[in-house]
């Protein structure tokens, strides 16, 4: 069939470029976690069951022989009393927690035992009749633009034959600071330039499609010959641009080899099949042939275009990414034209095409893309085909819960990659449960699934469309929710088809975390609605899917405040017991046997438990934010994570806390040993030394004290006058601030 010529493929990791430092111990390994899960051994089911009632059975053997013996035989004092009550009722929620995930992660393994994965020929034979249209809305605000532009081109290279890729470009449209003149400029040139990008590809493929055409797509050796020859052309394509990426670090890795050579390798496989087919003498139908040719223009075929809502008075201008969201699917289906009005411009609706400035094609389906995320090359085939069987017609929202790149140059960023690689294992079992929540850096949306839960109100005259909530950070939890309430269903694809960045270093954390923890109790009232109205119409919810979706949205806050309780109070001793001890192992072990599933070593399981303890601040304080808009009704300013190479400084509440809670560890390690009661003393000192690895691993020394520096550098900073001759007196306001601030420093 034709000789074939290839391209050497080089390791991509050997060529990063630039100041790329890993820091000792973290991680080398670039090669992403396969796509398919693997098929869980009887041994790893068993264990999940049997963890689940070790569980149970030791959290009751240690409230029928330690509490209530104590109630019994204990002092019969209030204190006491009190004591007793609130240390089970802090050990009872702790095992709920630890309980939750085993059963989620049951889920997921059951999950992944019966998932079959869809075979390429049944996919082509489906989209052949069952076309749709597909809009992937991409929200960015101060992003770097190498950042966005991997993430516009995996979406771009998803096999679809109607598919238009739109950046919301929320950065300020006017009076742009002049060192993000430059950046804003490239952003926006990005649609051109990936299209510029493809268009040597696609025209061979319409070239193809056309030859084949007029010859009625019949099979012969001589068009096989030139299809195979096409897919050959467009896989060596792909490889050369692979190795032309520039590689700065291991998410330009990943991006190189998942997505160029990828695909590459897909194209590959498919010219060998079709070559081997027909040399077992397997002629290819007509529609057949046609699906072949089909298939090269929607990988390489994409509709691009920008949106700045900020340019429109009459859109929201609500700091958040919900409303940036909100404000172009409200206009999707429409023809408007622009009004100069003294305020600003005005987008009015329009019937007259002669009359639109702007016309906003409607889709089916909307994917939602994080602009540090990057999807795989089949993530809208398969997601899409999922929505269109017949069984899933109630299905809202379907998508892959983001994993994490590979080859962290941080220890925190290997760490915080961890547990989202852990999380996703979890999401794949909330699906089990019918528990799912939509998880916002991506996911593909059935446009009629928004439609229903859209709320319309009216601000300074103009209709303001909420689709997705921003009542809180948090506004994909919510809204999955009020979909829950017009019963639709939410689903987790057993693959992993998306991953996204995880913060770097010690503050982009905290930004991330804050935001995490931020928003579930307030949503909490709409869980116990849905309950009600389920109930109330005969289909009550189930009690674990209760259980999951109140452990999702309350658990971060009754571990934290649970957790600080233990560390700082001096329970009575009598209140311990090795059974507590046994009711938490078996949620231990699993995790750091999901771990070790995930690629990363058993003992991480410490170092998460370190890492969490230095975060219990952050927890707190979002938890508390929470309470505070609950009181007040005034909404949490959205905070996006910082996606930056350069280190984010941290506040310094949450560079003291960690110290103040080894302090107090060790205090209480000391007054323990002094007192004999050699429970608290090891719980204490395991806990000062775990606190004392995570801030020394995760945060720095260096780092703290940098960050700490420039805390107090800002403290002294006054507004100076500046006398200007010919002028009024102005007023300089100082430049230095922590929340501004980035360095190079590393440790």
């Amino acid at each position: 069939m034709g000789t074939e010529k290839t391209t050497e493929i080089k390791d991509l990791s050997l060529l990063i470029k630039g100041d790329f430092r890993r820091q000792m111990g973290a991680e080398k390994n670039t090669d992403s976690l396969p796509i398919m899960h693997d098929k869980p051994s009887d041994f790893a089911i068993a264990y999940s069951r049997i963890a689940i009632v070790l569980t149970i059975v030791f959290w009751l053997m240690y409230i029928t022989s330690v509490i209530l013996r104590q109630l019994i035989d204990g002092p019969q004092s209030y204190n006491f009393t009190t004591e007793v009550f609130g240390y089970s009722l802090i050990v009872t929620l702790l095992t709920l927690s630890a309980l939750t995930y085993l059963i989620t992660r049951q889920g997921a393994l059951q999950n992944f035992k019966k998932h079959v994965r869809t075979p390429q020929r049944l996919l082509d034979e489906h989209f052949s009749k069952h076309q749709s249209s597909i809009t992937v809305l991409v929200p960015s605000y101060s992003e770097e633009v190498q950042v966005i532009r991997k993430t516009l081109l995996s979406a771009a290279l998803q096999e679809h034959s109607n598919i238009r890729v739109v950046l919301l470009l929320d950065d300020k449209p006017f009076n742009i600071k002049s060192e993000d003149i430059e950046r804003i400029e490239k952003t926006k040139a990005l649609g051109i330039e990936i299209a510029d990008f493809l268009s040597e590809p696609l025209s061979r493929a319409v070239e193809l499609y056309a030859e084949q055409k007029t010859r009625g797509f019949t099979c012969t050796k001589e068009t096989l010959d030139r299809t195979v020859e096409q897919y050959k052309w467009s896989a060596q394509w792909l490889e050369q641009k692979a190795q032309e990426e520039v590689i700065e670090d291991h998410v330009d890795v990943f991006f190189a080899e998942q997505v160029f050579i990828g695909l590459a390798k897909d194209l590959r496989a498919a010219a060998s099949e079709l070559t081997a087919a027909y040399l077992a003498g397997e002629k290819l139908s007509k529609n057949r042939m046609e699906q072949v040719c089909n298939r090269l223009i929607w990988i390489f075929r994409a509709e691009f275009d920008l949106f700045e809502r900020k340019r429109y008075i009459s859109l929201s201008h609500e700091l958040n990414k919900a409303m940036n969201l909100n404000s172009y699917i409200g206009l999707m289906g429409g023809m408007y034209r622009k009004v100069l009005a003294t305020e600003g411009t005005i987008l009015m609706k329009t019937k007259k095409v002669s009359e639109a400035d702007i016309i906003i094609p409607d889709s089916d389906f909307i994917l939602t893309l994080d602009a540090d995320s990057i999807l795989l090359r089949e993530y809208c085939s398969r997601l899409v085909y999922f929505l269109q069987q017949p069984n899933n017609d109630d299905v809202a929202v379907v998508q892959t819960p983001y994993s994490s790149f590979r080859g962290a140059s941080s220890r925190l960023e290997r760490l915080s990659g961890a547990t989202t690689d852990i999380q996703h294992i979890i999401h794949q079992g909330m699906s089990y449960y019918n528990a799912t929540f939509w998880v916002g850096a991506n996911a593909v949306i059935r446009k009629e699934a928004l439609e229903d839960i859209v709320e319309t109100e009216f601000v300074g005259g103009f209709e303001i469309k909420r689709f997705v909530q921003d009542h809180t950070v948090i506004e994909d939890t919510e809204s999955s929710i009020d979909m829950a309430l017009q019963d639709w269903r939410l689903v987790n694809y057993p693959e992993r088809l998306s991953y996204s960045a995880t913060p770097p270093d010690f503050g982009s954390l905290v930004v991330q975390r804050l935001r995490w923890a931020n928003g579930g109790l307030l949503i909490f009232p709409k869980l116990l609605k849905l309950s009600h109205l389920r109930k109330h119409q005969g289909r009550p919810i189930s009690r674990t899917e209760f259980l999951v979706r109140t452990n999702y949205m309350a658990s971060i806050a009754w571990s934290s405040f649970g957790l600080i309780l233990l560390l700082a109070y001096p329970y009575d001793g009598r209140l311990l017991s090795p059974l507590v001890l046994l009711a938490a192992a078996p949620y231990f072990i699993a995790m750091s046997m999901d771990l070790k599933y995930c690629r990363y070593n058993y003992t991480d399981i410490f170092r998460i438990y370190g890492f969490n303890l230095i975060l219990l601040p952050v927890n707190i304080a979002g938890t508390l934010k929470s309470l505070q808009q609950a009181i007040t009704t005034k909404k949490i300013p959205f905070a996006r994570t910082p996606k930056v190479k350069n280190r984010t400084a941290t506040a310094w509440l949450y560079l003291v806390s960690p110290l103040l809670i080894i302090s107090f560890s060790l205090f209480t390690l000391w007054r323990n040993i002094e007192g004999e009661n050699w429970g608290n003393a090891a719980f204490a000192g395991f806990n000062a030394f775990a606190a004392t690895w995570a801030v020394v691993a995760y945060i720095g020394v260096r780092n703290m004290m940098v960050d700490l520096w420039l805390t107090l550098v800002d403290w002294l900073y006054i507004e100076m006058p500046i006398k200007e001759s010919g002028s009024k007196t102005q007023w300089r306001i100082p430049s230095v601030s922590w929340q501004r601030v980035t360095t190079n420093e590393s440790n």
